[in-house]
C-alpha cells in the first residue's frame, strides 16, 4: 500500500479527467448551443456575491476556531491570513494554504502542535457540515453518510480532541493547557452558514441557466454540498478541481439538467470561485501595502 499510494493521486486525477473528456465528447453540440445572449447575468452577479462572501465569512470562522484555542493571531489579522493562503489550495499538493497558515500562527507566538490542530479543525467540521446538508435530500447511500459524520462528530469532541492535543503536545517536548472547554456547536454553524452560502452561490448559477423550482433547491444543495465535500476530501485534486466538476454532473438528473448544460454550470461555477478567491486575496494583498505605505 505505501508503494501504491503516491500513485493513488494521479489515478484519481486521471479517472476524473476521463470522465470529463468523455462527458463533453458526448455532449459538446449541447455546449456549443448555448446561447449566453439569454443567460441570467443577474443570477451569475449574485452567484459571485454569495461566493465572495462565504470566503470572508469562512475566515471569520476559522479566526473563531484560533480563539476558541487562544492563538495569538485572530480577529482581523486571522481573516487576512486565511484569505490570503486560501489560494495557495490550488498549488500541486493542496496543502500549502494550511501550511501556510500555521506559519502564520506559530510567527505570531502560537505553537506548532495547537495551530495544527486549530488548521485542520476547519475542514473537519466544514466536512460535518456538508454531510448534514447531504442528509437533507438523502442523496446516496444515508447509513455511509451517517456514519461518516457521526465518525467526524465524535472527532471533534472534547473528550476525544483534548487528550491527543496534550499528546501531540507532550511528544513535541511543549506541554499546552490549551483544550476545547465545550463542544464546538458555534463553529459547526458557522461552517454549516458557509456551505450554505457556497450552494446558494451554485443555485445562483444553476438559475442563469434553467429555471429552478423551489422543490428543486434542497436537491440542488445537497448535490453541492456531495460534489464539494468529495472535492475537499478526495486526494490527487488541488482545491477539488475535477472531482467537484465529475461529481455534481454524475450527481445531477439529466432529465430535469441536462449534462449539457451542467458542465457549462460547474465551468462557470468553478471560474466565480476562483476569482473570487482571487479577488479576496487581492483585496488583502492591498490592503496590507497601503498600511505598509501608511507607515
Amino acid at each position: 500500500m505505501k508503494k501504491l499510494k503516491p500513485y493513488l493521486r494521479w489515478v484519481i486525477l486521471g479517472a476524473t479527467l476521463f470522465f470529463l473528456v468523455n462527458t463533453f465528447k458526448n455532449h459538446w453540440r449541447e455546449v456549443t448551443q448555448i446561447d449566453l445572449q439569454s443567460l441570467g447575468w443577474g443570477y451569475l452577479a449574485i452567484a459571485f456575491l454569495l461566493t465572495f462572501l462565504a470566503h470572508f465569512w469562512s475566515a471569520w470562522v476559522w479566526s473563531w476556531i484560533l480563539s476558541t484555542f487562544k492563538q495569538p493571531l485572530g480577529g482581523l489579522a486571522a481573516v487576512k491570513v486565511y484569505l490570503i493562503t486560501n489560494i495557495a489550495k490550488y498549488l500541486p499538493g493542496n496543502v500549502w494554504h494550511f501550511y501556510g497558515r500555521i506559519k502564520a500562527i506559530v510567527n505570531a507566538g502560537g505553537t506548532a502542535t495547537v495551530a495544527s490542530i486549530a488548521v485542520l479543525l476547519d475542514p473537519l467540521l466544514m466536512a460535518a457540515a456538508a454531510l448534514l446538508m447531504v442528509i437533507v435530500s438523502g442523496i446516496g447511500t444515508i447509513w455511509l453518510q451517517i456514519l461518516g459524520l457521526t465518525l467526524v462528530l465524535i472527532g471533534i469532541h472534547p473528550l476525544i480532541l483534548n487528550p491527543v492535543m496534550h499528546y501531540l503536545s507532550r511528544l513535541k517536548g511543549n506541554p499546552t493547557p490549551v483544550e476545547l472547554k465545550s463542544y464546538p456547536w458555534l463553529l459547526l454553524l458557522g461552517e454549516w452558514i458557509f456551505v450554505l452560502l457556497r450552494g446558494m452561490g451554485f443555485i445562483g448559477v444553476v438559475m442563469a441557466f434553467l429555471t429552478v423550482n423551489i422543490s428543486q433547491l434542497p436537491y440542488l444543495l445537497s448535490v453541492f454540498s456531495l460534489a464539494w465535500l468529495l472535492g475537499l476530501i478526495v486526494p490527487g485534486a488541488p482545491g477539488g478541481l475535477g472531482i467537484f466538476e465529475a461529481t455534481a454532473i454524475a450527481s445531477l438528473n439529466p432529465t430535469d439538467f441536462p449534462s449539457g448544460l451542467v458542465l457549462a454550470i460547474v465551468a462557470i461555477y468553478r471560474l466565480i470561485s476562483i476569482v473570487a478567491e482571487a479577488i479576496a486575496a487581492f483585496f488583502v494583498f492591498l490592503t496590507e501595502l497601503w498600511q505598509k505605505s501608511r507607515h
